[in-house]
């Protein structure tokens, strides 16, 4: 009996997730939280640099909120040192302009080099907008703070080049003190 209770609460459920699909493609015009990218990555530091690669996306779970969340994996230049980093968050979005939304997000963050494991969390605010139909672009202010450093503010700057409704491509820069991260690469978009 237990199971087809299951099976009844999971087909409801999967029926309400198809039914907010439409809702969730709202945003100002021009702009979706429904993608997915990877690409290359590098950061550039004080000290040492590190390059590697990789993948972010967003799903629009309503028509004002998106879940989103990356990852990156980058070795230290001249060694055999590499280091994750995760990040998995919510997005609040809302229109201040026919092509134009205000953005907040606040994020788990995760760094893992292998002994040198540590837990954070991030928040942002910015604006995203579509200039054109083929390019849009986004400015963000935020604080991170991780578990075993002090809490800084940073900078991030992103653009997108459209050569399609689907596919494009991004490309975004953060800014922190003595500490630079870029990432490149094509992004699928629904």
């Amino acid at each position: 009996m237990t199971n087809k209770r299951f099976r009844m609460k999971r087909s409801l459920f999967a029926l309400a997730l198809v039914a907010a699909l439409p809702l969730a493609a709202s945003a100002a015009d021009g702009i979706s939280y429904n993608y997915v990218e990877g690409g290359y990555t590098q950061t550039n530091t004080d000290g040492a640099d590190a390059d590697g690669f990789g993948a972010n996306g967003s799903i629009a779970i309503h028509p004002n909120f998106h879940i989103f969340g990356g990852w990156q994996n980058q070795e230290i230049e001249d060694t055999n040192v590499d280091f994750d980093q995760w990040r998995l968050g919510v997005g609040y979005n809302h229109q201040i302009a026919p092509k134009a939304d205000l953005v907040t997000r606040i994020a788990y963050e995760k760094f893992d080099a292998g002994q040198v494991d540590f837990d954070g969390y991030s928040t942002e605010v910015g604006v995203r907008g579509a200039f054109t139909d083929n390019f849009e672009g986004y400015a963000m202010a935020g604080w991170e703070d991780y578990e075993l450093a002090d809490g800084e503010f940073y900078g991030k700057l992103g653009a997108q080049v459209k050569f399609n409704p689907t596919w494009g491509l991004a490309g975004e820069a953060k800014f922190v003190e003595g500490d630079t991260q870029w990432f490149v690469g094509p992004r699928l978009t629904w």
